[in-house]
């Protein structure tokens, strides 16, 4: 957790983490399949002998081999994107990172967290991901895919800022909530 570590501000603490699903990979995953679907399609109809097939087994061995090559782009893709996205709670704000080349953050601070929506597809509610987007006031909207437990994440945040909120309306507080279970 390179990023949210090193901005950590003094004081702060870390109250919750969310991480990536490994779902980001199905695409690369789907396409290596239809990829192998396309050699071995080549190779059935490239074994008859005439033309008409061998041309055809040429042409599904290239299709092969651009399915294969978007296989791995999709891959290095999902990996950059599963390395590099980091999302937090602190006592203090909300923190979210991602990107290598072209980082994108997002930190706001508690109290002006507006709203936390979820959306999930079929597969995301299948396989518990989704994506979670942050909305501040003044309608800063940040959204990150393929978070896993999307819903739990919701909640957890939710908890964060109320417990906030309620700290900080009571006076004699720190308006620092505490670490669940502490």
């Amino acid at each position: 957790m390179g990023y949210i570590q090193d901005n950590l501000m003094p004081n702060e603490k870390v109250l919750f983490t969310a991480n990536v699903h490994p779902a980001v990979f199905l695409p690369s995953v789907f396409s290596f399949v239809v990829s192998v679907g396309f050699v071995v399609y080549a190779l059935m109809t490239g074994g008859k002998g005439d033309m008409t097939s061998g041309l055809l087994a040429g042409f599904l061995l290239l299709t092969a081999i651009w399915f294969f090559l978007s296989s791995i782009f999709l891959g290095v893709q999902a990996l950059i994107i599963l390395l590099t996205t980091e999302f937090a709670v602190t006592n203090q704000r909300v923190i979210a990172k991602r990107g290598l080349i072209r980082r994108h953050t997002l930190e706001i601070l508690l109290p002006k967290v507006e709203s936390i929506s979820v959306h999930q597809n079929i597969l995301g509610r299948l396989l518990n991901f989704g994506t979670v987007t942050v909305t501040g006031t003044g309608g800063t909207r940040e959204s990150f895919r393929a978070i896993v437990e999307p819903i739990k994440v919701r909640k957890k945040i939710t908890q964060i800022v109320e417990h906030y909120m309620q700290a900080d309306a009571q006076p004699g507080q720190q308006g620092t909530p505490q670490r669940e279970g502490s």
